[in-house]
């Protein structure tokens, strides 16, 4: 579709939800069987316990390897793939069969992270961007359009924080716009489309078009994005 020239915005992938004959809510399970360096199967039955697997079976294969057996919400797997290859330095293999619907396991919190967001419409300048690496990973470098809502990285907390990433520094007599050139950037993560897709958390779309990727909230003002907080 982007190679046709078409524009598009994308959600968080979601699960078909189904209501049993006691008017209770089911969703799809899956059992994940998955091969894993020994050195690594701490890091991934944690990350599965949190996205509400339960550990079936573990046992030892050859190789160095150890095989775990998970019953997951297919929700709990949705934005792990990319999780699972850093959390195993890629040596991992996890293969999924569905198994049926089951009474509806709890939310699930997919990110423990929260977002930098763009306070205001303009072009991301150095001296903005440079205060604002200290609060976590970039996605975009200097000279880029913004937009207020826009997602521009990945907090380094919690909770979602708004910058300035167009605010200049005042001029001096004893300071010139020169001397943003001195200040030292690091580079910004591209994230790729998977990985876009991945990263996005349920209140956040991923516009796609041709020739970008941009990550955005679904309410763009803020006032209104924290009132409708206000009220989950």
């Amino acid at each position: 579709m982007r190679r046709e020239g078409y524009e598009f915005a994308v959600s968080k992938a979601e699960v078909l939800y189904h209501t049993d004959e006691n008017g209770k809510q089911t969703e799809p399970m899956e059992l994940a069987y998955i091969d894993v360096p020994d050195e690594f199967t701490g890091a991934v039955i944690s990350k599965l316990s949190t996205r509400k697997g339960n550990l079936l079976n573990m046992k030892s294969i050859s190789g160095g390897y150890t095989r775990l057996e998970f019953r997951i919400p297919s929700r709990g797997l949705i934005g792990y793939r990319g999780e699972f290859l850093t959390d195993t330095k890629g040596n991992g293999i996890i293969n999924t069969i569905f198994d049926g619907y089951d009474l509806y396991c709890g939310d699930i919190e997919y990110r423990k992270l929260g977002s930098l967001i763009a306070f205001e419409n303009g072009e991301s300048v150095t001296y903005g961007l440079f205060s604002a690496q200290d609060r976590g990973t970039l996605f975009i470098g200097p000279g880029e359009k913004v937009y207020s809502g826009m997602v521009i990285g990945s907090s380094s907390r919690p909770e979602d924080i708004e910058l300035n990433v167009c605010k200049k520094k005042h001029l001096t007599n004893t300071r010139s716009s020169s001397a943003d050139e001195a200040l030292t950037l690091t580079p910004p993560k591209i994230l790729s489309l998977e990985q876009a897709l991945d990263f996005i958390d349920v209140d956040e779309l991923l516009e796609v078009t041709p020739k970008s990727l941009r990550i955005r909230k679904r309410i763009l003002d803020s006032t209104l994005r924290k009132r409708a907080n206000l009220k989950k």
